[in-house]
């Protein structure tokens, strides 16, 4: 598998070249954003490691966006800002890694994506989704924990329908605002964090003590945990 990894430190640069190539993979560097894209279009890399701060008007968010009107490549920011995530997520990163960094989380990572991709172009989402003792019928619009049905009102089916047929992913507070509500209620966090209260509660989750299904990713959004 190729790899692009883009960074306009020289020190990270060689740090993941040689990382990455002592778990096998083939590397191919980028030092700013245009040359990213070239590499993108011309190489088609299986994976870009993206900084954000490329020390140029074009920007990793900028590179990201752009890339995203041509190619599905999986992309996942890794920098040292932390006030970029949500930015990053939004313009269409798959994941974000913040520096300082380990190896295997970020190995950890890229596996992850790799299989959310292989999952989503392998087709449709199965129509019961089983986690644990959760049971979500996709068709039939129907949620069980354990023998019982869950009744759940159709906004709060339609969040967690969007959080399961994405597992491990990261789903904005702005991306379930603009699919489940509409673009003109993405500045509305506050309801998604009392929607994701009532799911909890409604799945036995106590978030205090066991979160089993929905983590938070503070001041980002939400990921589900597809691990029974």
């Amino acid at each position: 598998m190729l790899i692009l990894v883009v960074d306009d430190d020289s020190q990270i640069r060689k740090l993941l070249q040689t990382g990455l190539a002592g778990y096998g993979y083939q590397v191919l560097t980028a030092v700013n954003g245009a040359e990213a894209l070239t590499a993108v279009s011309q190489r088609r890399p299986d994976l870009v490691i993206l900084d954000i701060s490329l020390g140029s008007a074009l920007d990793g968010l900028e590179v990201c966006r752009r890339v995203r009107e041509w190619s599905a490549v999986p992309i996942i920011i890794l920098s040292v800002r932390t006030d970029a995530i949500v930015a990053a997520l939004d313009a269409g990163a798959d994941d974000y890694v913040t520096k300082p960094f380990s190896m295997e989380e970020l190995r950890a990572r890229m596996q992850a994506v790799w299989r959310r991709m292989m999952t989503a172009e392998s087709g449709s989402p199965q129509p019961e989704i089983v986690v644990g003792a959760l049971r979500i019928d996709l068709a039939q619009r129907t949620v069980h924990v354990g023998q019982e049905e869950v009744h759940f009102t159709p906004m709060e089916y339609d969040i967690l329908r969007l959080l399961v047929i994405h597992p491990g992913r990261i789903i904005t507070h702005h991306e379930i605002l603009r699919v489940v509500w509409g673009p003109e209620y993405v500045e509305m966090t506050h309801y998604v964090r009392i929607y994701i209260n009532q799911i909890r509660k409604k799945l036995g989750e106590n978030p205090a003590a066991n979160v089993r299904y929905i983590l938070n990713e503070p001041g980002v959004g939400y990921r589900f945990v597809a691990v029974g």
